[in-house]
């Protein structure tokens, strides 16, 4: 299969076990957007900063969003916290809207079916790279279910969508973060 040929838009990337640098280890990345000729964009889920988005705004008009936790998207553009929706159409699965402004996060947040995140930052790989990576293994590509926004975007996440995929990446799920050191 040649390069321009994948298609990972709404595909979950989720990081081998020997991907260890600071940013993805253990990530599972929803890719946004793909394209051989334009590279690639996406946010990481299960990376949470331990912060709300109350801390950040204060604005009473922003009051409905103050729990939302806020999470690393990834290395790219840290310094801007921005807002996605996600929500699930049984007929065409998962569905997305990234970089929404407060005020439209809050409308979204209303919606029955929408769950809103907030994210510092995303990922971003240039033309090829990510098509590159994907060759030497260093992620491991799953579809989302319509549970992926019920579950919480921990840390815990990249194992438990591991788990549930086969018998080999469930054994993967449960080696130890740095199996050298046993």
């Amino acid at each position: 299969m040649s390069d321009t040929q994948i298609q990972l838009e709404g595909t979950l990337i989720l990081a081998d076990p020997s991907l260890r640098d600071g940013f993805f280890n253990r990530s599972v990345i929803l890719l946004a957007s793909h394209s051989a000729d334009e590279g690639a964009q996406g946010l990481i889920l299960n990376h949470p900063t331990g912060h709300t988005v109350g801390h950040f705004l204060k604005d009473e008009a922003f009051s409905h969003l103050e729990r939302i936790p806020v999470h690393i998207g990834g290395p790219v553009s840290r310094e801007q916290l921005t807002f996605s929706a996600f929500w699930w159409n049984p007929t065409d699965g998962l569905h997305w809207q990234l970089r929404l402004p407060a005020n439209e996060a809050v409308e979204r947040s209303k919606q029955p079916g929408i769950v809103v995140r907030a994210f510092v930052g995303y990922s971003g790989w240039t033309a090829g790279q990510l098509e590159s990576e994907l060759r030497r293994d260093s992620w491991i590509p799953a579809r989302p279910s319509a549970s992926l926004f019920g579950k919480e975007h921990s840390q815990d996440l990249w194992a438990e969508i591991l788990r549930d995929m086969s018998p080999y990446h469930r054994v993967l799920a449960e080696l130890p973060e740095n199996p050298e050191v046993n």
